[in-house]
C-alpha cells in the first residue's frame, strides 16, 4: 500500500504546479486585456490551445493519482477483502472505549477498526508519532463507521478525534494505542 504521506507530498507538488501555471494564465490574459490597446491583443487560437493545455493537464492529474490514495482500492472492493484482525472501538462523553490497551497488528495485517458513537459525531485517526496522521473518518451516531486498513511497516499509532465535538474534544487522545510489530511477533 502507498503511503498517504507520499501521496500527499506527491499531490502538493502536481497540484502547486498546477495551480501556478493557471495563476500565469490569468495574469497573462489580464496583462493583454488591459494593455494600452496598441492592437497586440490575444491571439484566439493561443489562448485556446492554452486552455486545451490546462484541461488535459488538469484531467490527466486527476486520472494518474486516482489509484494513489491508499485506501481507495481496500474501499472500492470492500468485499473482497477479509480483516486479519478487528477492533470494536466505542465513543463516548468523550472518550474513546478500547478493545484493550494497547491493540498489537502484526505488519501486513488487515485491520478493521469498527467505531461506534454512543452520543456525538467525533473523529477517529490514527496518528504516527511525529503527529502526521495515516489515516482518519468520521464517527456518526447511528450509523455504521468502519475502515479497514493495511499496515505495511512497524510502528506506534495515537488515536485523536479530528472532529469537533465540544470543548472536550481536543483532549480526546489516546497514546500508543495501536502497536504495529513484525510479522509473527504475535504469535
Amino acid at each position: 500500500m502507498v503511503d498517504s504521506e507520499m501521496v500527499l507530498t506527491g499531490q502538493t507538488i502536481a497540484y502547486t504546479i498546477y495551480c501556478i501555471v493557471i495563476i500565469l494564465l490569468i495574469a497573462w490574459f489580464a496583462w493583454k486585456v488591459t494593455g494600452n490597446g496598441n492592437g497586440k491583443g490575444i491571439k484566439p487560437g493561443l489562448f485556446y490551445a492554452f486552455i486545451g493545455f490546462l484541461t488535459v493537464l488538469g484531467v490527466s492529474l486527476h486520472i494518474v493519482t486516482y489509484n494513489t490514495i491508499p485506501w481507495a482500492k481496500i474501499d472500492l472492493n470492500r468485499s473482497d477483502y477479509k480483516p486479519d484482525k478487528s477492533f470494536n472501538i466505542t465513543v463516548g462523553d468523550h472518550k474513546f472505549i478500547l478493545p484493550a490497551e494497547k491493540m498489537v497488528v502484526n505488519v501486513n495485517d488487515k485491520v478493521l477498526f469498527d467505531v461506534t458513537s454512543e452520543d456525538l459525531t467525533y473523529g477517529f485517526g490514527l496518528f504516527r508519532e511525529d503527529n502526521s496522521m495515516l489515516f482518519q473518518m468520521q464517527v456518526v451516531p447511528g450509523h455504521r463507521n468502519d475502515v479497514i486498513w493495511h499496515f505495511d511497516r512497524p510502528g506506534v499509532y495515537t488515536i485523536r478525534s479530528t472532529e469537533y465535538s465540544g470543548p472536550k474534544g481536543a483532549a480526546m487522545i489516546v497514546k500508543d494505542a495501536v502497536q504495529v510489530v513484525p510479522e509473527n511477533a504475535t504469535k
